[in-house]
């Protein structure tokens, strides 16, 4: 019923999309116990599996650097991922997994950059997301002392930022600066809001999207990510050439 479903639903796929097609996945709360992520290694293990059975064949988890919440430091996160690592071994699970960071650009973050501990993965990406809530006052002063540093740009989900909605030349003006975009898959399913989910396609439309992430944090994300298979706006947007999710 599930197949014969999708065929009269619209935006659907008449058979979900494997995700061997992006290869890696470099956005996701994998770690257990540092972030809001995944709270434990049977967690972890759990979420790497489901993945993997979607597709993925690569990890790059990427756990928040926060300047209030989340203090992680290059340290916490190696050392997580090595009880990640060992845990997949005990358990025969085959996957290539290393660890970055997602950097939230607020107060703190000069002294981070200035201190050279940032955590990237590629040839020297590093990811970042901005506030829930509003524009940082030294965002272009941020983003212009990180790209004269060599830094290649990520921003993640610039789908979920709504205080620039109304205001697509600022989204505009970012890819002007060279900064690569990674939109949610799961913001396809409209996951987080139906806003959310226009955003997500007008980007694919615009052909603005450069890499699509999981941002995995638990068994809900999981279950959002498979249903985002189906997802028509996704096979567009894998269909479109430009994902650089399998060059990492």
């Amino acid at each position: 019923m599930g197949f014969i479903k999708n065929l009269f639903t619209p935006g659907k796929l008449s058979k979900p999309l494997n995700l061997s097609v992006l290869k890696t996945d470099m956005h996701s709360h994998l770690i257990p116990g540092i972030d809001d992520g995944s709270d434990s290694l049977e967690t972890s293990v759990e979420l790497i599996r489901g993945m993997m059975e979607l597709g993925y064949q690569k990890f790059i988890t990427t756990p928040h650097i926060q300047g209030e919440f989340f203090q992680n430091t290059p340290h916490v996160i190696l050392s997580g991922l090595k009880k990640v690592k060992r845990e997949l071994k005990k358990q025969n699970i085959q996957v290539e997994i290393e660890a970055a960071a997602e950097y939230l650009i607020d107060d703190q973050f000069e002294a981070k950059y200035k201190e050279g501990e940032l955590m990237t993965f590629g040839k020297k990406h590093l990811l970042i997301e901005f506030s829930y809530f509003n524009e940082h006052p030294r965002l272009k002063e941020f983003l212009f002392d990180l790209q004269i540093e060599g830094y290649k740009i990520i921003l993640a989900h610039p789908e979920r930022y709504s205080y620039w909605f109304r205001n697509f030349k600022k989204y505009e003006e970012l890819k002007d600066r060279g900064i690569l975009f990674q939109i949610n898959i799961i913001s396809l399913t409209g996951h987080y809001s139906a806003d959310v989910k226009k955003m997500a396609e007008k980007f694919i439309d615009e052909d603005m999207v450069d890499l699509a992430g999981s941002d995995m944090h638990n068994v809900h994300y999981l279950e959002a990510l498979e249903k985002s298979c189906s997802e028509k706006y996704l096979k567009k947007l894998v269909d479109s050439g430009k994902l650089l999710n399998s060059t990492l």
